[in-house]
């Protein structure tokens, strides 16, 4: 065997470049099945996340409507901190209605969030909030319609939830109730 020369054995083995081509193959028809189902399920889980924020602010805006005075909060940041002149008189040892990230509508699980206030009422007690309002709706629409959600999603003071099937949030009404009676308002149930 001379110094610095390769030489090949008869009986060396190996793949073929066939081989290798069938194993790559092989493998994108495999990837070519999972991907999808795996961006559906992403776009499940967003959806599903974004309902139960919905929920949560519905939920939170009715314990905060039971401790100022029968009225719902026009800006979300005071369900955030209810005691930063939001309520008066509102323990700050108490507990607060909802968390920071949905109090100020930062985009959350692949959708944007957006909150409309209703018509503040003609008087407003003086153990309520300065912002004070009769009703509200929480709108959610996907961040790319498609990838990140195909359904827009609203909530409002009544405690409905509805979906659009295009992706937009829902239209709500004058008096910021969800126009369930629009092609773009699909209750959920």
């Amino acid at each position: 065997m001379a110094k610095g020369r390769l030489t090949l054995k008869k009986n060396q083995k190996g793949f073929t470049l066939i081989e290798l081509l069938i194993v790559v193959a092989i493998i994108g028809i495999i990837a070519a099945i999972a991907i999808p189902s795996l961006l559906r399920a992403r776009v499940s889980a967003n959806e599903s996340a974004t309902i139960g924020d919905i929920r949560t602010v519905i939920s939170a805006q009715a314990a905060y409507q039971s401790s100022n005075a029968g009225f719902y909060e026009g800006k979300l940041t005071c369900l955030f901190s209810p005691f930063a002149g939001c309520i008066p008189s509102y323990p700050p040892t108490a507990p607060t209605f909802l968390d920071s990230q949905l109090a100020n509508q930062l985009p959350k699980s692949g959708y944007n969030r957006s909150y409309a206030s209703g018509l503040p009422p003609a008087i407003i007690p003086p153990t309520a909030s300065p912002g004070s309002m009769s009703a509200y709706a929480y709108l959610a629409s996907p961040i790319n319609v498609g990838q990140t959600g195909v359904r827009g999603f609203g909530g409002d003071a009544s405690g409905v939830l509805c979906f659009d099937p295009k992706g937009s949030a829902p239209t709500f009404t004058t008096s910021f109730a969800l126009d369930t009676t629009a092609a773009d308002c699909m209750v959920l149930q």
